[in-house]
């Protein structure tokens, strides 16, 4: 059983946001089957009139700016967008609509329950962009970078997959690097400084990353070996 941290709701939604989660989630979110086993969901099950060449799962998306981005630069790939954080949820939601971004489903609960019901070997590629730091040292076990939650990433992704990490706090960089680093799966694809330092081209900006220019983001990419 995992514990959630963190807040589910924030300011009150206004008409439209609200709208959209009572009318759109129903049908953009991700819905596991009843009493579905651990590890047996295919990625396709979300888009069942679909055929998607690949699958792409964000973590955390806050308001969903590089989701929608992502996927209206990639109509042939299939989008998985997990975010607890109601507000977020109804802000992408009239993304979607209004771009009529067909190829992204929602999950609005914790990232983890989904990873531990999708099957081996489902996922092309995963972003996890400027997660909470919890910069407490006491609070270290709340990040979302462990070595348990990149055994579930490495059993999820393909190989050649690419993991996508981006955070602006130092010791957060710090955490996710050696962490992901010292894992056995995952291959640090950096050559250079500005290898990390500077956003790739295919790396949509948002509102939140262009605020923490200020922080010196890094950008970190991994392949699955």
């Amino acid at each position: 059983m995992h514990k959630f941290y963190g807040r589910r709701r924030g300011r009150r939604l206004n008409a439209l946001r609200s709208a959209a989660l009572e009318d759109d989630l129903p049908r953009y979110a991700a819905i596991l089957p009843e009493n579905c086993h651990s590890g047996s969901v295919d990625p396709a099950a979300f888009f069942p009139e679909k055929n998607y060449s690949a699958y792409w799962l964000e973590i955390g998306f806050g308001n969903g700016e590089h989701l929608a981005e992502q996927a209206q630069r990639n109509p042939e790939i299939g989008m998985i967008g997990c975010e607890p954080f109601i507000n977020g949820v109804s802000k992408l939601l009239t993304e979607i609509t209004a771009q009529s971004l067909e190829n992204i489903r929602i999950w609005p609960e914790d990232a983890r329950i989904l990873m531990d019901a999708l099957r081996p070997a489902c996922l092309d590629k995963v972003f996890l962009l400027h997660p909470d730091p919890w910069p407490k040292k006491r609070h270290r076990g709340r990040r979302f970078i462990q070595t348990e939650t990149l055994d579930v990433l490495a059993r999820l992704m393909r190989k050649g997959a690419e993991l996508r990490l981006a955070t602006d706090d130092a010791a957060l960089a710090d955490w996710m690097l050696e962490k992901t680093w010292r894992h056995p799966e995952f291959d640090f694809q950096a050559e250079c400084a500005d290898d990390w330092r500077l956003r790739p081209e295919d790396w949509p900006e948002t509102r939140y990353g262009q605020k923490q220019l200020a922080g010196k983001p890094v950008y970190f990419r991994f392949l699955k070996l």
